[in-house]
C-alpha cells in the first residue's frame, strides 16, 4: 500500500518552515494573485522562488494554488503570472476554472496541474474527464462519504492521484462556492476574499436576524418546524480513521489552514505524521493523545466531516459555537547546549517563572515540565512575575532541537 502523502498548508515563509520540520511531505502556497486566500500572507514571485528552493533542499514539494475563477480582462495578468512561473519550479499547479487550466497547459506543459477542489469533482465521471485533458491529480469535494471515495479510486486510472481534506474547517457551500460574502458585503468569496459571514456572531429579535456588528441591517428568519438553521460547519477531525482513510487509496492526506499559524501548522502536521508512522510500521495502535494534540489548536468543534455521513441531511455537522482557542504558544527554540541543559528561544507570549508547560518535538506529543530558570539574552536572571524579552535561556529537562515548540500545559 502506497502512503499517503502529508501536505500542509503554507500561508507564509514562517508557517512553510513549520509544516517542513513537523513532517509535511509537501506544502501548499499561493502567490499574490489568482489564489482563494487573498488575505493570506503569501509570497511574491522572489519569495515564491526562494520558498521552493527552501523546500526542495529538504525534499518537500511545493504546489502553488492558481485556483480562482478569472474574468475576462484578468487574463493578460493571467499570462504574464504564468510566463513569470516558468523560472520557478513550483511542483504543481492547484487550478479550478477550465480556462486557466487549459492556458496553463499551455505556458507550462512540464509543471504538474492538480484540480482544485473548487471544482467540485464528486465522480469517477469527472475524475477521468480531467485525467484526460492532462491533470495529475483530483482534489476531490469535500462533500463526498469515504464509500464515494473508494468507488471513485476503484474507477479511475492507476496513475491519477486523488487529495482529501482531513482536518480544518469545511465550508456550507460546496467547497468554497458561495454567495454569502459577495451578497452580504461584496467581498466575493469565489475570486479569494470570503470574509467568513458564516461564522459571525448572530442573535434572533423577534422575527429577524442582526450579526453582532450590524444591528441595522437586519434579515428575516423563518422557522421551519421549530428550528433555525446555523450556518457554521464544525471542524473535520480524523485522527481516529488513518486505517480507513489509507485503504481508501488516498494519495494525499491535505491538512486546511493557510490563514492559520505556524503552530496550528506545527501540530496538525506532527499528529498526522505520527498517525501514518504508526500505520506504516505494521504495528498501528490508535493513541488517545493524538486527539489531545489536535484540541491544542484554534479549532470549532470537531466532526469527522462526510467521510461517515450524508452530506444533504447531517445536522451534526452544525456548529452553534466559535472558535476554542489554542494553548498559548510561548516560545520556538533557537539553539541548546547540552551542557548546561539551557536552551535559546524566541518569544511568543509571556511566561513566567513556576508556569507549568509542555514541549512540543517533531515526531511525538506534548512533554510537561516546570520552569525553573530563565534568564535574559545577556544570561541575568528573569523575574519571577514578567517576562518583557523577545529572547531568553531557559533550562530545560530534555535535549531539545532548534524548532522545537514550548506551550502553556
Amino acid at each position: 500500500m502506497k502512503r499517503p502523502e502529508i501536505l500542509s498548508p503554507a500561508g507564509n515563509f514562517e508557517k512553510m518552515r513549520a509544516a517542513i520540520l513537523y513532517g509535511a511531505d509537501a506544502v501548499y502556497l499561493a502567490g499574490h494573485i489568482f489564489g482563494m486566500r487573498a488575505a493570506a500572507d503569501n509570497f511574491s514571485l522572489d519569495e515564491l522562488r526562494e520558498a521552493v528552493k527552501y523546500a526542495h533542499e529538504r525534499g518537500v514539494k511545493v504546489y502553488l494554488t492558481v485556483n480562482t475563477m478569472p474574468r475576462e480582462a484578468e487574463y493578460a495578468l493571467l499570462e504574464k503570472y504564468f510566463s513569470d512561473l516558468e523560472q520557478i519550479p513550483v511542483d504543481a499547479l492547484i487550478i479550478a476554472d477550465i480556462g486557466v487550466f487549459m492556458l496553463a497547459r499551455k505556458m507550462l506543459p512540464n509543471t504538474d496541474i492538480h484540480i482544485s477542489t473548487q471544482a467540485n469533482s464528486v465522480s469517477a465521471a469527472d475524475c477521468r474527464a480531467w485525467y484526460e485533458l492532462g491533470a495529475k491529480r483530483v482534489v476531490l469535494s469535500r462533500e463526498l462519504s469515504l464509500d464515494e471515495i473508494k468507488a471513485i479510486r476503484a474507477n479511475i486510472p492507476a496513475e491519477l492521484e486523488i487529495e482529501c481534506f482531513v482536518h480544518g474547517s469545511m465550508c456550507i457551500s460546496y467547497s468554497g462556492r458561495c454567495l454569502l460574502s459577495g451578497n452580504m458585503i461584496g467581498r466575493d468569496a469565489n475570486r479569494g476574499m470570503c470574509a467568513q459571514p458564516c461564522r459571525w456572531n448572530y442573535t434572533v429579535r423577534g422575527y429577524e436576524i442582526a450579526e453582532e456588528k450590524r444591528a441595522g441591517d437586519s434579515m428575516p428568519v423563518e422557522e421551519v418546524n421549530g428550528e433555525t438553521f446555523i450556518m457554521s460547519s464544525r471542524d473535520t477531525c480524523t485522527i481516529e480513521h488513518i486505517p480507513e482513510l489509507c485503504e481508501a487509496g488516498i494519495d494525499s492526506f491535505k491538512i486546511e489552514g493557510r490563514m492559520k499559524s505556524a503552530y496550528y501548522t506545527a501540530v496538525v502536521t506532527n499528529t498526522y505524521k505520527m498517525a501514518l508512522d504508526s500505520y506504516f510500521s505494521g504495528n498501528y495502535e490508535y493513541d488517545p493523545l493524538w486527539y489531545r494534540e489536535l484540541e491544542s489548536v484554534s479549532h470549532r468543534d470537531y466532526a469527522t466531516g462526510y467521510y461517515f455521513s450524508d452530506s444533504h441531511t447531517d445536522a451534526n455537522l452544525a456548529s452553534t459555537a466559535g472558535y476554542i482557542k489554542d494553548k498559548a504558544y510561548l516560545a520556538m527554540a533557537l539553539s541548546y547546549d547540552k551542557e548546561s541543559g539551557m536552551a535559546f528561544f524566541t518569544q511568543r507570549n509571556k511566561m513566567c517563572l513556576g508556569d507549568e508547560i509542555e514541549l512540543l518535538t517533531p515526531g511525538k506529543v506534548g512533554v510537561k515540565f516546570t520552569v525553573t530558570d530563565l534568564k535574559d539574552e545577556n544570561g541575568e536572571p528573569i523575574a519571577a512575575t514578567s517576562h518583557p524579552y523577545m529572547n531568553f535561556y531557559m533550562r530545560v529537562p530534555f535535549e531539545i532541537k532548534p524548532g522545537d515548540i514550548i506551550r502553556l500545559s
